[in-house]
């Protein structure tokens, strides 16, 4: 066949070879394969067996081995066992302001029928919640931070960090819906004496500041005089509780024009309905005592002060569910057996049982509150907030049960929100936080936290309304316990080996319920709350993954990514190849990934959210390689590519020279269908000064690329790619901080592209800090200077210009799907892509306007397409002579020598040019020259040239001939890449 006049079966691009067509075999147009073309002459290709197998390098342990699962008491610590750091937090924190004070009022509202469902309603809740936070608090040791610690460790950073900071600010708000409950009682008492300051309102938040700035004093003083109030706090508290049950049977006359009779049928079945008032309904009722239930993770939110968290957190959670649920329904069947929804207060209000109108429960008890309905009266139900105390059976004890309730949970919320947010802020989530990690004292109390908290509950205490603060913590509490929930299915879902815990009564469908339930209840206590807070989280979510904070807890979103990915690949391999999934999957030869940041930059252009790239790293030995540097060396070199926003892995080899160390690459890198197949490296510009065994290695590998039926790109900068020898990294190719060790660098590294002896400082048996320097301290030369600035030039944003795309040959649409995919990213938008075709002179416009009709096939946009008619056109004789003087030290020469000697010399040194070769490719040699000068005469402006590379058959064309027509394509051009691709359509025009 003759292509451009000259006798090659090499084929121009041509719309007949991606089409898809039932004519017979004959009658369709087929290019030529690559083996056709890159395969020696009557010879089998080689099978990829051929090849040596290289060993998969296995990683290196983590040094570091995890902590215990238990943490011992040193240094005078004070640490808590199952009953006093968490059962009697989480009853102290649950037995709070709304047993006393609300629990009354809510059954008036509600009736006994409905409290008792929304005490079930809120059981169930927080049930699923101990049993999920019991699962996961049993799956490995537990340090401080509570519910935070739990979400993040599991479901990662972008969730418990969203989490944990409204987690602790509900804490911080919950100190003042406490401290006002308190001051709301001690007001009413006040009130009754009439000794009130100033109003009722004012002066609940006179009392408030006062105690929580008390409640402040004894958290700063320390865990130990914190945990020693607790205990007073939980006997008052106790008393208080079993003082009013006895009170509840020891009936007086003189409580009775207040509305309590004892237990009596017809007050409880008045009482069993509801009697909604005030714009109330149950749903409003179920916010506002849903707080109450929040207290169950009192005691996992000091699990870094617990001797042995994996054994207290389960038994003291679901042991105080258990007993307050058993508490508050108590209540609500006695409260509303005993007390009337309205009394008057009044002796004198009887009646008569024989009275006509007499339908109420007070009617038939002989009293008649009917003037109630009118509004005005003080006791009952539905409006002495204070009734508890009028049941019992020694008042005052009732107050002091007040107060213990609502200062121990209030103590309990001070100190769960500093500890939630200083193990937050430890983790350096939030970077503009980290002031508050600070601990203090031996048990690293965070008093800044502390400060942080009262001045949170101070500002929701001055609001003084307790109605109004219940429901504002509500959706925050609930929007934790439901993603606790939800970490537990998630953990189940990915199956991951690491999810073991040790407390087994738990399922995920239930977990996964009850994080449902936990976020339809936030909608149907406050639509608009709750959406507020799910745009809180969320917006806190996407900063976090926006940050990328460096962190690694081993989270079941990893190993559910992990799931789907294996999933996937397995799935990818039982499908067949198309054509219209084609993605270019880059093998970059770029040793250590910072060496060579344009060759980086640009693949990364083209491959980024499109296909897979891979930069492969050959590093040389001659005695027994040390995998764990290596593997140490992969982690940082892969870290090192997340932090600039490379999206590619680095997978280093060790061989005994380079062709062997690519040829493992080729062989084994990638994973079923994610394997590359797009061989990519930098053009050798220093060739020519070398050892010729460099060279023939090079192109050796080149071969080895197609013999595997891998496409090839050479990336060529006439500047250089390599940065590595330079002393100032100073920008952005070069690591600020490198780590490299003394054995992977010193003297005694087999290593060819690791640092030079410039970069290092003498060291004796430990790691070695690699810092920036300043250009200052030595200038680099005019040739570093331009070699630092052109290696940063793909990684900002191109200007208005060309790429020039010299679509000669058509090797399946290679060389012209890397631009398009190159001219599509933002940084290259503004060039255009102009397209270079070979053709006849007297053929010009037909072929333009069927390359035309190729593109618009193709949907690919072009600004231009130029045909070279003039491509036979002999080179100038200048030119000619130039290559010929290049060759000169290369030939073999074999007519000045014996035939012996020659084919010694030959077989001795296989890259040797003989004259039969050099004259059997006159003509293709004529092509490269002449190419070079037409892409000078054409592209010398164009932002970056892609060509199709010239292939050369493996044992006939030596491989200094090879690289001479590769340097006089390629010389003194902009960025040129020479493309061929594998010769498999990888452009297609159908749907």
């Amino acid at each position: 066949m003759r292509t451009f006049g000259h006798n090659t079966i090499d084929a121009v691009p041509n719309i007949d070879f991606y089409r898809q067509t039932e004519a017979p075999l004959g009658d369709k147009l087929i290019r030529p394969t690559l083996s056709e073309l890159h395969d020696e002459l009557d010879k089998e290709p080689l099978d990829e067996d051929g090849f040596p197998i290289g060993e998969e390098s296995t990683l290196a342990e983590e040094a570091a081995a995890k902590e215990g699962t238990k943490e011992q008491a040193k240094g005078g610590t004070i640490k808590f066992g199952w009953v006093k750091g968490v059962l009697i937090r989480c009853m102290l924190n649950i037995w709070g302001v709304m047993l006393f004070i609300r629990m009354s009022w809510i059954v008036g509202q509600a009736g006994i029928g409905l409290t008792c469902v929304i005490i079930l309603m809120a059981t169930v809740v927080t049930t699923i919640t101990g049993l999920s936070t019991s699962a996961i608090a049993t799956n490995g040791f537990v340090r401080g931070g509570g519910a935070y610690y739990l979400i993040s460790r599991s479901l990662g950073p972008e969730f418990g960090g969203s989490i944990g900071l409204i987690f602790a600010f509900a804490n911080a708000v919950a100190v003042a819906m406490y401290v006002v409950g308190f001051a709301e009682t001690v007001v009413e008492m006040l009130n009754d004496v009439d000794a009130l300051m100033t109003d009722e309102l004012n002066d609940v938040r006179i009392v408030g500041t006062l105690t929580v700035i008390l409640l402040l004093g004894i958290s700063v003083a320390g865990m130990e005089w914190e945990a020693k109030a607790q205990i007073v706090l939980l006997i008052i508290l106790l008393a208080a509780i079993f003082n009013y049950f006895i009170g509840t049977v020891i009936t007086m006359e003189s409580k009775e024009p207040k509305g309590f009779f004892g237990y009596k049928a017809a007050i409880m079945m008045e009482n069993m309905g509801p009697d909604f008032r005030d714009g109330e309904t149950f749903f409003s009722m179920f916010a506002i005592f849903f707080p109450a239930a929040t207290g169950i993770l009192a005691g996992a939110n000091i699990s870094g002060d617990l001797t042995d968290p994996q054994s207290a957190i389960p038994k003291g959670t679901l042991l105080a569910i258990l007993i307050t649920g058993i508490t508050y329904v108590a209540v609500t069947v006695s409260t509303g057996s005993c007390i009337l929804r309205d009394a008057t207060g009044d002796h004198n209000d009887t009646s008569s049982v024989s009275d006509l109108n007499c339908t109420d429960a007070a009617c038939t008890l002989g009293y008649d509150f009917s003037i109630c309905k009118e509004g005005g009266c003080k006791f009952g139900l539905m409006n002495d907030f204070q009734v508890m105390s009028l049941v019992s059976g020694f008042g005052p004890l009732i107050t002091a049960g007040i107060f213990s309730a609502t200062l121990s949970s209030a103590l309990a919320s001070l100190v769960s929100a500093p500890k939630v947010f200083q193990a937050l802020c430890k983790d350096n989530i939030y970077p503009g936080l980290h002031v508050f990690a600070k601990g203090y004292g031996k048990n690293n109390e965070p008093l800044r936290g502390y400060v942080l908290t009262f001045c949170i509950g101070l500002a929701f205490i001055l609001i003084a309304e307790l109605n109004v603060i219940a429901p504002i913590i509500s959706n925050f509490f609930l929007a934790s316990y439901a993603l606790i929930n939800f970490s537990v299915f998630h953990a189940s879902l990915a199956n991951s080996p690491g999810w073991r815990p040790s407390f087994k009564y738990f399922n995920k469908w239930v977990s996964l319920a009850g994080a449902v339930l936990c976020c339809a209840v936030m909608f149907v206590v406050n639509w608009w709350a709750a959406l507020m807070t799910n745009i809180i989280v969320l917006a806190l979510y996407v900063y976090v993954s926006y940050k990328k904070p460096d962190v690694n807890w081993g989270s079941s979103t990893q190993a559910l990514i992990y799931n789907h990915a294996l999933t996937h690949c397995l799935l990818l391999t039982g499908v067949e190849d198309h054509v219209k999934n084609f993605r270019p999957q880059c093998l970059v030869m770029t040793g250590y990934p910072n060496a060579r940041p344009a060759l980086l930059h640009l693949v990364n252009a083209f491959t980024k959210n499109v296909g897979l790239m891979v930069c492969g790293h050959v590093r040389t030995v001659s005695r027994r390689p040390n995998f764990k540097e290596m593997s140490l060396d992969h982690a940082r070199y892969q870290r090192w590519l997340l932090k600039n926003r490379i999206k590619a892995f680095y997978t280093p080899v060790f061989a005994e020279d380079l062709r062997h160390g690519a040829q493992y690459l080729l062989q084994a890198t990638g994973l079923g269908r994610l394997k590359p197949n797009t061989l990519v490296m930098g053009f050798k510009n220093n060739w020519s000064d070398g050892e010729m065994k460099d060279v023939e290695m090079y192109i050796n590998i080149i071969h080895d690329a197609f013999d595997l039926q891998h496409g090839v790109v050479i990336i060529r900068l006439q500047e250089g790619l390599d940065i590595s020898h330079i002393q100032d990294p100073g920008t952005d190719a070069g690591m600020k901080d490198v780590v490299v060790s003394v054995n992977m660098v010193g003297k005694d590294s087999e290593d060819s592209n690791s640092f030079p002896p410039s970069l290092i400082t003498s060291a004796q048996n430990s790691p070695l800090i690699l810092r920036e320097t300043k250009r200052s301290a030595k200038p680099l030369s005019l040739t570093d200077q331009r070699l630092l600035e052109a290696s940063q030039q793909f990684k900002k944003k191109q200007c208005k210009g060309t790429v020039d795309v010299w679509w000669l040959f058509d090797d399946g649409g290679l060389a012209l799907l890397i631009p398009y995919l190159l001219t599509e990213k933002k940084k290259w938008k503004d060039c255009k892509i102009r397209l270079f075709i070979g053709g006849k002179i007297n053929r010009i416009d037909h072929d333009r306007r069927a390359m035309a009709a190729l593109l618009s096939k193709f949907r690919i946009d072009f600004s231009a397409i130029y045909v070279l008619g003039d491509i036979n056109t002999k080179p100038k004789k200048h030119n000619v002579l130039s290559f010929e003087e290049m060759i000169e030290p290369y030939k073999l020469k074999e007519d000045d020598m014996e035939q012996e000697a020659a084919e010694r010399l030959k077989a001795e040194e296989p890259w040797r040019i003989s004259d039969n070769e050099l004259e059997l490719y006159r003509a293709k040699t004529n092509r490269q020259i002449r190419l070079n000068e037409l892409l000078k005469e054409h592209s010398n402006s164009a932002k970056l040239i892609v060509m199709s590379m010239p292939l050369a058959r493996k044992g006939t064309v030596s491989s200094a001939l090879y690289m001479c027509w590769l340097e006089t394509l390629s010389k003194d051009l902009p960025p040129i890449l020479l493309v061929r691709g594998n010769h498999q359509s990888v452009l297609t025009f159908y749907s």
